[in-house]
């Protein structure tokens, strides 16, 4: 299974260690960056490996910035697409089982490596379980082809 893998100059690091973590457990991860500590937008790269998915390119993503949350942000602008932070093993694995997430993304600020290497095993090896979440997702879809509108001011 190819799996993407994309980051920001704050995870660049933590993103090389997960990408020979992924090769350990056999997977082929693909690098879609950033490939250097130099500042990137880290939209561009999340909405990459998104579209990467979308394509059809690679089977799942792993993505990496300071918190976790600009990237999760970024990979569900695109149609289709559901991005899951996770910074434990549970979260992780709720991501796929119930959310059908095809992305985890993670902070380098957040979690330590070892905790990374974790959830992203956890990610990659838990399948969509279905059931009543099935309904959910299909919930999501259809909410994806309603415009933006600001939340309300209170």
């Amino acid at each position: 299974m190819r799996i993407a893998v994309g980051g920001d100059e704050a995870a660049f690091e933590l993103k090389a260690l997960l990408i020979e973590h992924i090769r350990a457990l056999g997977y082929e991860p693909v690098d879609y960056g950033t490939y250097n500590a130099e500042p990137v937008l880290y939209p561009d790269v999340a909405v990459k490996v998104a579209r990467a998915i979308d394509a059809g390119e690679v089977a799942r993503g792993v993505l990496v910035c300071g918190t976790g949350i600009g990237v999760a942000i970024s990979a569900n602008k695109v149609r289709g697409i559901r991005a899951a932070q996770a910074h434990d093993t549970y979260s992780a694995a709720k991501a796929r089982s119930s959310n059908d997430a095809q992305i985890v993304t993670l902070g380098a600020r957040v979690v330590g490596p070892e905790l990374a290497k974790a959830v992203v095993t956890t990610f990659l090896e838990t399948e969509f379980g279905g059931g009543g979440s099935r309904a959910k997702i299909a919930r999501i879809a259809e909410y994806e082809g309603e415009a933006f509108r600001d939340s309300p001011s209170v």
